[in-house]
């Protein structure tokens, strides 16, 4: 029997050089799917702390301890050069978030996980079309995890892509033994939303497009941060490693995370994902646009097709004013980093967190797809840029990193 998802797993699996690919209700569902193979419970997870919250909770959810990294506060990539060798030898696992499409150094993450003996995993929600050592973000790990809620557009589904394909009937069975069967209430509102947004945010009736998607599962964070509620998440670690002690953090901004696709979701999600190619040349030249302005930290190397362009500014509640009186709304917000945010008793803290503090606090991700738009806007807002801090940071020395604000 062909599976339905067939058609959308052969395109990823081209994209990825042949890796073996396997189609999810969701990239966080994905991720759950991967740690709960690859990582036995009770591991150690050296990950971003600067990453959406939802991911935190999958790691907890899967029964492993997170730790944060250190980050390079240019893109917030992982800064390998600062993990100490004591941070190293106690971590079971590596996990990347390749925040916005910058890619973490993937080749020398595989070489230090392969020295260690432990697995390399990828979270590429933001980096469908990046690339890292010349080779697609992705197809480093022992697996990777893919949405299709980004680039694409589709607002839902994903891919778990893995290296080794004798793996796929054993992680088919686990996928379909967690999966939700598809329901017609959700399918319809599913169909119906795209339309229900555009109604509302035609009418510019801004506090009727939020109710909409809080009503749809889409939005429910008042903050940055979803509250962390200690005392209960507390309660759930005793009982993980599962996704239903989990469910009220996971499912947040997304309710439908592990739910199988109906035949609608998946025509429509073909057919986005047919239009790939053109997305990510749009957001390359996007991309390149406002790396080359003021706010722009351009690296090295090629441009990539960033999901989100994380400027660099003085003042970024400035800068969100500003563009939202253009109708331009800013998300993607990780502001505080993760171990801030939750504290020791539930993560281990970042052995350099002022780096991630700093890009943090200053960067602001807009849509390459409207760079100049956004050009035109900070420019005549005054918005100012602020450069990187450079040089060592030292753990106990986060003043030298948070005093410069352009």
């Amino acid at each position: 029997m062909v599976s339905a998802y067939a058609e959308l797993e052969e395109r990823m699996r081209d994209r990825l050089g042949g890796r073996e690919c396997l189609h999810v209700p969701s990239c966080r569902f994905g991720l759950y799917l991967a740690l709960r193979h690859w990582c036995r419970p009770g591991g150690r997870v050296l990950m971003s702390p600067v990453n959406d919250d939802v991911i935190f909770f999958v790691v907890l959810a899967a029964g492993l301890r997170p730790v944060q990294a250190p980050l390079d506060p240019r893109d917030g990539s992982i800064d390998t050069g600062a993990v100490p060798d004591s941070v190293w030898r106690g971590v079971s696992a590596v996990l990347t978030t390749n925040l916005y499409g910058n890619p973490d150094p993937a080749p020398e993450l595989r070489a230090r996980c392969d020295a260690l003996g432990i697995p390399l995993l990828e979270d590429a929600a933001h980096a469908i079309g990046s690339e890292a050592g010349g080779r697609p973000v992705g197809t480093w790990g022992d697996a990777s995890v893919f949405s299709l809620s980004k680039h694409t557009g589709a607002k839902t589904g994903g891919f778990l892509a893995f290296a080794d394909p004798a793996l796929r009937a054993e992680l088919t069975a686990a996928r379909d033994e967690l999966l939700h069967p598809p329901r017609a209430t959700s399918e319809l509102a599913y169909l119906v939303r795209p339309y229900a947004e555009a109604t509302v945010r035609g009418l510019r009736l801004v506090k009727a497009a939020h109710a909409t998607l809080r009503l749809l599962g889409r939005q429910e964070r008042e903050e940055i941060r979803m509250p962390l509620r200690a005392e209960e998440l507390e309660q759930a670690l005793a009982a993980a490693p599962g996704l239903a002690p989990f469910h009220p953090w996971v499912r947040v901004d997304m309710h439908d995370y592990r739910l199988g696709a109906g035949p609608g979701r998946l025509r429509r999600t073909r057919r986005l994902l047919a239009r790939l190619d053109s997305t990510l040349a749009a957001h390359r030249a996007g991309t390149e646009r406002l790396l080359a302005g003021e706010w722009g930290a351009a690296g090295a190397g090629p441009v990539q097709p960033l999901f989100r362009v994380p400027l660099l500014v003085a003042d970024r509640d400035a800068a969100i004013a500003a563009l939202a009186r253009r109708r331009i709304v800013t998300g993607y917000l990780y502001d505080p980093p993760l171990d801030t945010y939750a504290g020791e008793p539930f993560t281990d803290p970042s052995p350099a967190p002022a780096p991630a503090a700093w890009f943090a606090r200053h960067a602001l991700p807009v849509d390459p797809c409207r760079a100049d738009e956004v050009i035109e806007v900070l420019r005549a807002a005054g918005v100012r840029p602020v450069r990187p801090p450079t040089g060592p940071a030292a753990p106990d020395d986060a003043r030298s990193w948070r005093g410069d604000r352009g």
